[in-house]
């Protein structure tokens, strides 16, 4: 019998899998999403998270930007 999982597929460099992976362990037990790491590149994330990824990574990517000072 198969067992079907419905999820996300993710596809990213090594630094943002790494990102996501250490977001993922950061959250409480309950709220982990990633169902299974593919490779190095590639994960299978539960659906309903899409956003709060994007999030995460948007708020990394202003945190780490540097803005001229005027």
């Amino acid at each position: 019998m198969v067992n079907a999982i419905k999820g996300m597929f993710i596809s990213c460099d090594v630094p943002m899998a790494q990102f996501i992976i250490n977001y993922n362990a950061s959250l409480p037990a309950s709220h982990r999403f990633i169902i299974h790491i593919l490779d190095n590149t590639h994960m299978f994330v539960q659906p309903h998270v899409a956003d709060m990824i994007r999030n995460a990574i948007s708020e990394f990517r202003d945190q780490i930007s540097y803005e001229k000072p005027t």
